[in-house]
């Protein structure tokens, strides 16, 4: 049977095993500030996260006493 690992254990897990965020060297010379600037603008808002949590709730089918 394989052990239950927690959240807390998963996202310490890719540590454990030597890997580490990988951050590039230097920016991207094709990088256009201002494309991404009016995609910010427009695109990012009408699809970011509204910011709020989704209501606490739990897999369980068994009824609350």
């Amino acid at each position: 049977m394989a052990p239950h690992l927690r959240v807390s254990g998963v996202t310490r897990l890719p540590h454990r095993m030597g890997c580490s965020v990988q951050m590039p060297a230097r920016p991207a010379a094709e990088r256009d500030e201002d494309a991404i600037t009016v995609w910010w603008e427009a695109a990012w808002q009408a699809v970011k996260p509204s910011g709020r949590r989704p209501a606490r709730s739990s897999a369980s089918r068994a009824k609350r006493a």
